[in-house]
């Protein structure tokens, strides 16, 4: 199955959209990071990546949504270049120490300018399988490539910042992230799969592409309920993974050993993305709402015994099995996605999801942390376990179905029928 969606990517649309999306997974932790060494405050550096937060939260659904009305290629040539200056920007604030206030706003610029690779990427490959006619098998089959890229993305791009902190300085790293936002970006932006996207894939269950009016065709295309159940379990996910890391910090300097702390998120997301990959190997008659809830249930359970983790070596174990249940849930969830929102929407759906997860994962990453202060690991790893059931409470009560077709996206055929 790979091979064959390999074949319809080509070589250069994957290698360039991870490219493009690692400096997302590095300009988090590199700006606490940044700031924390220049400032000598943890107040300040939490403050600035709150800010680059908040920006991604608030912007990514915007970017997808300009993307879904004027097209892929210069909303993200323009996202790209203008983020590759914000993130430089930043550095050089840092660098020359600038006021708390100055550096949030320069954050803050920094998170609304990702260009949203990751999510447009999963839109135009989407469109291009729709459009060479494959089946809904194909389709799981991308959307678990890009979840793994999506995986290894944010446990590289940690990596790197760590090693380049070590070896040189934070800054060396952003300054790294700006450098792979203005050419890989630029090379994603103006890639031909760009104009995929454009015509709003296939018309599901016809197998005929679909031709879509793009003005107007946004915002006639209303989102059913369900849509917006799932941007709220993604935020649940970005919950469970702010969470997590508290506790696994909390956890990690309370046995001695705080160093550990980024191993285990490593490898929590090395076993994520390996089972992701697996999931193209499920059997098509299992449908996605039914893997929506054993993800969900999977959740819960393997999540529930972090809450008695009291050594190392538990943890370890604890972290890499629930790990197995991310990458299912997640593209689970980018799968029921691209089968319930309209084709006129898809970007900025997409765009949702991953603001989502950033969003829950920032503000969890707050609460919990402070409870972690004052209650210990076990009271952060308590709101991921809150935050599992709530997951399988809504898979277990949302009904998702295909988004009913309106005049702007039925296929032209059907005119001169």
């Amino acid at each position: 199955m790979y091979r064959d969606t390999m074949s319809l990517l080509g070589p250069a649309l994957p290698v360039v959209s991870f490219l493009g999306r690692l400096p997302t997974a590095m300009c988090q932790l590199g700006s606490l990071l940044l700031v924390a060494e220049t400032s000598g405050s943890l107040t300040t550096a939490g403050l600035a990546g709150g800010a680059l937060a908040a920006g991604q939260t608030v912007a990514g659904p915007v970017i997808g949504r300009l993307a879904d009305r004027r097209g892929q290629r210069g909303v993200v040539l323009a996202a790209s270049l203008a983020n590759a200056v914000c993130v430089a920007a930043l550095v050089v604030a840092a660098l020359a120490h600038a006021s708390t206030g100055r550096l949030m706003l320069l954050g803050a610029l920094a998170g609304a300018s990702v260009p949203q690779v990751g999510p447009l990427a999963r839109t135009r490959s989407v469109a291009l399988v729709r459009r060479s006619g494959a089946d809904d098998r194909a389709v799981g089959t991308v959307l678990s490539f890009e979840g793994t890229l999506d995986e290894v993305s944010f446990v590289l791009g940690p990596a790197l910042v760590g090693l380049a902190a070590a070896l040189a300085h934070p800054a060396a790293a952003l300054l790294l992230a700006a450098v792979l936002l203005a050419t890989c970006g630029t090379a994603f932006a103006l890639h031909p799969s760009a104009r995929a996207a454009e015509g709003g894939g296939e018309e599901r269950g016809t197998g005929k592409p679909a031709v879509t009016t793009r003005t107007g065709a946004a915002e006639r295309a209303r989102l059913p309920g369900a849509a917006y159940a799932l941007r709220v379990t993604m935020v649940l996910q970005g919950a469970m993974f702010g969470a997590s890391q508290a506790g696994i910090t909390a956890l990690t300097e309370k046995l001695g050993a705080p160093a550990q702390a980024g191993l285990v998120y490593a490898a929590m997301g090395v076993m994520s993305a390996a089972v992701g990959l697996s999931m193209a190997a499920v059997p098509a008659r299992i449908g996605l709402p039914t893997r929506w809830r054993a993800a969900t249930v999977a959740l819960v359970v393997l999540s529930l015994p972090l809450v008695l983790v009291d050594s190392l070596g538990a943890l370890y174990t604890v972290v890499i099995v629930l790990g197995a249940a991310y990458a299912p849930h997640l593209i689970t969830v980018f799968g029921l996605t691209e089968r319930t929102v309209p084709a006129s929407r898809m970007a900025e759906s997409m765009a949702f999801l991953t603001s989502g997860i950033v969003g829950g994962q920032a503000l969890a990453l707050a609460l919990s942390g402070r409870l972690a202060e004052s209650h210990g690991a076990p009271a952060a790893f308590a709101v991921a376990v809150v935050a599992a059931v709530l997951c399988a409470v809504l898979s277990w009560t949302v009904r998702t179905r295909p988004p009913t077709p309106d005049l702007a996206e039925r296929p032209a055929a059907s005119n001169s029928a």
